[in-house]
């Protein structure tokens, strides 16, 4: 199943919950919250408190992407505040299994983030354990950023590794999507797309449903 996860670090957040509306209404599955600490990338963002605050606009899901160090601190508190998925950066975690089975733990879905350099190797032993990878396809902490070429060869592998184990997870990409890359990006092997000024820049709907239209192409065949 494809499904764009609109990231509302880009929203206007003067109407943060109507344009959430908007992107749902189109057809988005996911909203995407980008949590930035200032320490594992440049930028703060925001925390808990967006989380319960908007819980209350949508039913759909949670997908919450923790660029922070040490996240294994806050894996409680995000589940509570709302969180369906629950992603962290290999990179940012010292002792990785332990956060993966905090998130399980906590009755939420396990996703795990590689930066671009960062090898899949570091996800061997596991991968059998987590519902979604992350690849970004930028180096984290900014948006407007143009896609790597590169990290969708990584995308490419992590999906035939996939296919070899009989894992049917999902593969993530964030960084760079925007709806006239998003085929090259499925075709790689990625089923949720990350977008963000490429949803909320403009006319929030007709955004959506650009990428909509991409993906009904796919789920026709």
């Amino acid at each position: 199943m494809l499904i764009l996860s609109p990231s509302i670090l880009a929203a206007d957040f003067t109407r943060l919950g109507e344009q959430i509306g908007e992107t749902v209404q189109a057809g988005a599955g996911y909203i995407h919250f980008d949590v930035m600490d200032g320490m594992f990338v440049p930028q703060i963002s925001f925390g808990m408190p967006v989380l319960e605050t908007i819980r209350g606009c949508t039913d759909k899901v949670f997908d919450v992407h923790l660029m922070i160090e040490d996240p294994g601190r806050y894996i409680e508190a995000f589940a509570k505040a709302g969180a369906d998925v629950i992603t962290v950066h290999a990179e940012a975690c010292t002792h990785l299994d332990r956060v993966i089975g905090q998130i399980k733990a906590a009755g939420k879905r396990a996703g795990v983030a590689l930066n671009p350099a960062t090898s899949l190797k570091a996800l061997d032993y596991v991968l059998d354990e987590l519902d979604m990878v992350l690849i970004m396809t930028v180096n984290p902490g900014f948006g407007g950023q143009k896609l790597i070429p590169y990290c969708l060869q990584k995308v490419r592998e992590l999906r035939t590794v996939c296919r070899e184990r009989g894992l049917a997870m999902d593969i993530q990409v964030d960084g760079g999507i925007k709806v006239s890359n998003a085929k090259e990006v499925i075709e790689a092997g990625a089923n949720v797309l990350v977008g963000g000024s490429a949803v909320f820049s403009g006319d929030v709907t007709a955004n959506t449903k650009a990428f909509m239209e991409v993906f009904a192409g796919f789920e026709a065949l």
